[in-house]
């Protein structure tokens, strides 16, 4: 799949920005209709072409595909031949390169299929899913970004994973770009405690209690993204379909490696352990039950979230999670 490069045609009529960019004419795409991308003009460094990656694109870092392309209007659904099918159903990142310099954000191609229905297991009281229906009615098409939270503890910025909770990873981003995470605590911080390592810090109430949210619900999807420190999760209650805006962030693996598969890791840091290890280290009162949890006194907080354009592909920060890549060898 997607061995074919391609020349494009392109229509002129930009200008010359500083970077050059893919945008998507709009962001829903029925299936079998042209999806449209502008291609910005690139300035003349060097000859332009689109690779399509894997969403995971640490673990899978050489492209699926290439196809070279000039400024203007791009098909995608005719460029990259295999790319729309019915079954297709795993998200893809699309990166502009001029020459060998990858050049402005990723662009997200996340395929729209009915989500898999989930419910508790009355065995073993774990989430369990009834397989999706594998048809695809179109794709969702957009610029990859990240959200930076400012705290009262300083700055997180956090990737967004699609690939692995596209509408989780959506719906996270439209309350960010809406201003709804603005002056909302940490009302619930588990860091070490009787020689455990620490747990998580959970936000996103506006009430501060652990019972408020955005007046709806999302339904649970089937992530594989590990729970480890900095990944950002989907807090909710027994029921599965019951997350909205509260989430919390993991202080470490050996902490919250139980949650994988019952609850929903949707991004991962890139900026901010201090921060996060500034959470992990807040005061906390001991609840009735005995869990440590309430901040004392005042709970550091959200101050405001923005969602910033995410750097070129395999250009930024690694996630925190991730181990350090080895330094070449000397000879």
């Amino acid at each position: 799949m997607f061995s074919r490069l391609v020349l494009l045609a392109g229509c002129a009529g930009f200008g010359a920005p500083a970077v050059a960019q893919l945008s998507p004419s709009r962001t829903y795409f029925g299936f079998d209709k042209p999806v449209m991308l502008d291609v910005a003009d690139s300035g003349g460094k060097g000859e332009l072409s689109i690779k399509a990656y894997r969403g995971d694109v640490y673990a899978n870092p050489e492209p699926e595909a290439s196809v070279s392309v000039v400024a203007g209007k791009v098909d995608l659904r005719s460029a990259f031949e295999g790319f729309w099918t019915r079954t297709a159903t795993s998200v893809k990142y699309l990166q502009l390169y001029s020459g060998t310099e990858a050049l402005g954000s990723p662009v997200v191609v996340q395929p729209m299929r009915n989500p898999a229905s989930a419910s508790i297991n009355p065995q073993t009281g774990g989430v369990m899913f009834a397989p999706a229906p594998p048809q695809v009615s179109g794709v969702r098409i957009y610029k990859d970004q990240h959200v930076v939270l400012n705290t009262t503890l300083g700055e997180i910025e956090i990737r967004f994973r699609p690939d692995q909770a596209p509408n989780t990873a959506w719906n996270f981003r439209q309350l960010v770009a809406d201003g709804f995470y603005t002056d909302i605590p940490f009302h619930r911080i588990i860091g070490p405690r009787d020689g455990r390592e620490g747990f998580m810090a959970q936000s996103g109430d506006p009430t501060g209690t652990g019972g408020g949210g955005p007046g709806y619900n999302i339904d649970i999807e089937p992530s594989r993204l590990p729970h480890d420190i900095g990944v950002i999760s989907m807090a909710r209650s027994g029921e599965p379909n019951s997350a909205g805006s509260q989430f919390f962030l993991c202080f470490s693996r050996k902490g919250t490696n139980f949650l994988d598969g019952n609850y929903c890791a949707f991004g991962e840091t890139v900026r901010g352990k201090e921060t996060i290890k500034a959470l992990e280290s807040v005061k906390v009162e001991a609840s009735p039950s005995g869990e440590p949890s309430k901040p004392v006194g005042d709970p550091p907080k959200i101050i405001d979230a923005k969602l910033v354009d995410a750097p070129p592909i395999l250009t930024g920060p690694r996630p925190i999670s991730l181990p350090e890549p080895e330094s070449p060898k000397a000879q």
